[in-house]
């Protein structure tokens, strides 16, 4: 059974590991931690935490037109949400969209 929140639906989490760039511009490798979720809309859209080393997090954050090219292949968009209050922190909470998987197919 999924778990239903509002209007939003819980898909399960997906796991991996990738390439973080900026314009075609390499930012390092990044693990990641991504929630799914179906909107009511049907769009299908992740919420979670990225890990790069400090320093190339630090020269990542608040950029935009950020991508993740997974390991398998998906290009996610990645936008960094909140605020970065420590600089040697190793992880950021983001939001992800783009080349997520279909609902059927997220591991609850």
């Amino acid at each position: 059974m999924q778990a239903t929140r509002g209007s939003i639906q819980f898909l399960g989490r997906l796991n991996g590991g990738g390439a973080l760039a900026c314009d075609g511009e390499a930012m390092g490798r990044a693990t990641f931690e991504i929630d799914g979720f179906r909107t009511r809309t049907g769009e299908v859209v992740g919420s979670g935490e990225i890990r790069m080393t400090a320093a190339e997090l630090d020269h990542a954050f608040g950029r935009t037109n950020l991508t993740l090219t997974t390991d398998d292949g998906r290009v996610l968009t990645v936008r960094f949400s909140g605020k970065r209050h420590n600089a040697s922190d190793s992880a950021a909470h983001a939001d992800i969209a783009g080349d997520l998987p279909p609902a059927k197919d997220w591991r609850r």
